[in-house]
């Protein structure tokens, strides 16, 4: 019984530490994505990517909270769920404000800025998804962290979609509209975390 006891917790144990590793991990890579990102979309002059780079912004927040949380009760870790949710709201309503402004200040972003660095972002959250993919069941903490880092993959896809429209094009109104998409996205995301965590808590 005792020994049944002492690898249960062992067990756990080791689940938490390789819950920690990986969380260090990708929290260290979204937080280089962002200062890197953000300075090429203020270069690039795109929203889209800006959108982008409040992405892993709030990614890096949201890992590193969930590093908190990883030892932590179930109720505990439905809290920093539901925290985590709100930020990604934030990062929508950040870029409907960016939209808004461009709305009344429009300009032409620069579309290979926005097409290599989506490029880069997008290998760079590939490998965080790859890390993330065994924990992506384990309990609300992962989970969301997980929803999080599908939503980077979307959002690379998105910025490169929007750079090849803008060389198309010659306008700034593709980057416009998929910025407009991701606020959207990262919205509908926003619910779900939202919606998970408040449903554990009321358990």
């Amino acid at each position: 019984m005792m020994s049944g006891c002492c690898d249960d917790n062992c067990s756990l144990d080791r689940l938490r530490e390789r819950q920690r590793g990986t969380l260090q991990i990708v929290l260290g890579i979204n937080a280089v994505m962002f200062f890197v990102i953000v300075a090429a979309a203020l270069y690039g002059n795109s929203t889209a990517l800006l959108a982008d780079s409040l992405d892993n912004l709030g990614d890096a927040l949201t890992y590193g909270l969930s590093l908190y949380a990883v030892s932590r009760s179930t109720a505990v870790k439905a809290k920093v769920a539901l925290f985590k949710g709100g930020l990604i709201f934030l990062a929508a309503v950040a870029v409907a404000a960016q939209i808004v402004y461009k709305f009344f200040v429009p300009s032409l972003p620069v579309f290979e800025v926005m097409g290599a660095f989506s490029v880069l972002g997008l290998a760079a959250n590939s490998l965080c998804l790859f890390l993330l993919w065994r924990h992506r069941r384990e309990d609300v903490n992962m989970s969301s962290v997980w929803e999080c880092s599908r939503n980077d993959i979307v959002s690379n896809l998105s910025v490169f979609a929007a750079a090849g429209a803008v060389w198309l094009t010659g306008s700034g109104w593709p980057d416009i509209a998929v910025a407009l998409g991701l606020v959207f996205f990262l919205m509908r995301s926003a619910i779900r975390v939202i919606s998970s965590a408040m449903a554990e808590i009321a358990r």
